[in-house]
């Protein structure tokens, strides 16, 4: 699921877009002016923003030079009328990704936010660090710790911890932890999953008051603080 920002302020352009990503499985927030985009952007984390162009109280390319300067590089794909060579390089220049002529067909956006969602990141975009509760993950020094204890894992182990707590609170499905874990691209038909979620469970979670580690029935799996 990727968290998505549209922001643009045709209302009808705006829930037409908002529907289809939400139909896809992923998450929209809408914004009707670049002023309130702009905040947004800046006070949230998402994955993909979808700017228009034309937009009221700041325009979309005033919008994403802000964050750019703020250093925020959240992937933008840009929402236009204006479709000429020139209004594209403008775009890209301004800080853009990728730049999409309107009127255009759902599914060629749908291909577009996927293709901006594959993107490496940046050397400045990848966290080092991350943390659920007081489970703390280091992939710079390839440790792990709960509170003040010292967590030893398996390198696969580790990369399955690493793929939930990079996706903290969301369902990740047995399909996407082949995909991106074991790089299964089938399934093996085998319980390699289970075993792994098992023994990681057992090291993360047992003797601490919190369980991080959830299964989802039916979904998947998820990593959570449920003491908030």
């Amino acid at each position: 699921m990727l968290q998505i920002l549209v922001i643009e302020d045709d209302h009808e352009a705006a829930n037409y877009l908002a529907k289809g990503l939400s139909e896809l499985g992923h998450r929209a927030d809408k914004a009707d002016d670049g002023e309130t985009g702009l905040q947004m952007a800046l006070d949230r984390d998402y994955d993909i923003l979808i700017v228009d162009r034309m937009l009221p109280k700041r325009d979309g390319l005033a919008v994403i030079e802000e964050l750019r300067k703020s250093g925020n590089h959240t992937p933008v794909l840009i929402l236009s009328a204006l479709g000429q060579v020139d209004d594209r390089v403008t775009g890209l220049k301004a800080g853009g990704d990728d730049y999409l002529p309107k009127p255009y067909a759902f599914t060629e956006l749908q291909a577009r936010v996927e293709a901006l969602a594959r993107r490496p990141k940046s050397a400045s975009q990848v966290e080092t660090t991350y943390t659920v509760g007081d489970l703390t993950l280091d992939r710079m020094a390839h440790s792990c710790r709960r509170g003040d204890m010292e967590i030893p894992l398996q390198p696969r182990e580790f990369r399955l911890l690493e793929y939930l707590m990079q996706h903290a609170g969301q369902v990740v499905t047995r399909t996407m932890l082949l995909e991106n874990v074991w790089e299964y691209h089938f399934d093996p038909q085998t319980n390699v999953i289970d075993v792994h979620i098992s023994r990681l469970r057992g090291k993360i979670d047992k003797g601490f008051d919190v369980p991080l580690l959830h299964t989802i029935r039916g979904a998947g799996y998820t990593i959570r603080d449920t003491a908030h």
